[in-house]
């Protein structure tokens, strides 16, 4: 059935305030506007971001809300002035890991479950802070001999930041923060540690701009550029969408995928 310029209605799960539990129901879509697209979401992927806004840690959250940014599906429907797509045609949002041809990648976590996986995906050793007297940023300096070329936060907490730019080596060393954190969270660091050349920035999205990047993603993971697949631990249900943050929150998973 043709539902092209007609409101439709789907399964979603919705957030209808801060802290409380998903709610799966019915929901109206419109038909899309000049530019912009209607998409048939086949799955989704859940990210630790989703459940910052679940928490009420993310700014500029209004609710009630439908959380989500990991969507893969096809294009039902156009709007206006839009060429760049067409109905039928499959979009995917993934999250990729795109090798840089870097010799040595250390990876850090407190959960030493996660290594065998790190390693799986690219890590050539991986260490764990509890195992050092001394704060992981000196460890570091002295693993590679002053300090690391690129850092990345992941974690969203402000000592851990700090500690990644502090890890960097002087004069050539670039932090890259990815890491969400609790809403409010303030810095304060010594300025000395960009004064001595290291660079500190964010990142959204990886840096990627979705028209023109997402293509190149997929075809690099056809053709078998980079595997994300062993990131994926669990297959669930859309139904089961609270059950994929709970293995979240308790660290039982990297990546759970919802199917519709």
């Amino acid at each position: 059935m043709d539902t092209s310029g007609k409101v439709i209605k789907c399964r979603a799960a919705v957030a209808w305030e801060v802290g409380k539990r998903l709610s799966v129901e019915e929901v109206e879509v419109a038909p899309p506007r000049a530019h912009e697209v209607r998409v048939k979401i086949v799955a989704t992927g859940i990210c630790g971001t989703d459940d910052h806004v679940l928490k009420g840690s993310f700014p500029d959250i209004d609710y009630p809300v439908i959380p989500g940014h990991e969507g893969a599906g096809i294009v039902e429907s156009i709007g206006e002035g839009v060429t760049c797509v067409k109905p039928g045609v499959g979009l995917s949002v993934v999250i990729g890991c795109k090798t840089a041809g870097a010799s040595r990648i250390i990876g850090i976590d407190i959960n030493k479950d996660k290594f065998t996986k790190a390693k799986e995906v690219g890590a050539t050793e991986c260490i764990r802070p509890r195992d050092f007297r001394q704060p992981i940023q000196e460890v570091l300096t002295e693993m590679t001999a002053g300090g690391v070329d690129y850092s990345f936060e992941a974690v969203g907490d402000v000592d851990t930041m700090m500690a990644a730019l502090a890890s960097c080596h002087m004069g050539s060393g670039t932090c890259v923060v990815i890491g969400v954190p609790a809403l409010g969270s303030q810095l304060s660091f010594d300025p000395t540690l960009l004064l001595t050349g290291r660079t500190w920035k964010g990142s959204i999205l990886g840096g990627w701009k979705t028209k023109d990047s997402i293509p190149k993603l997929v075809s690099g993971y056809m053709e078998k550029k980079f595997n994300p697949d062993v990131l994926i631990t669990h297959t669930l249900p859309f139904e089961k969408i609270s059950e994929g943050f709970e293995l979240l929150c308790a660290g039982k998973s990297i990546r759970s995928i919802l199917y519709f």
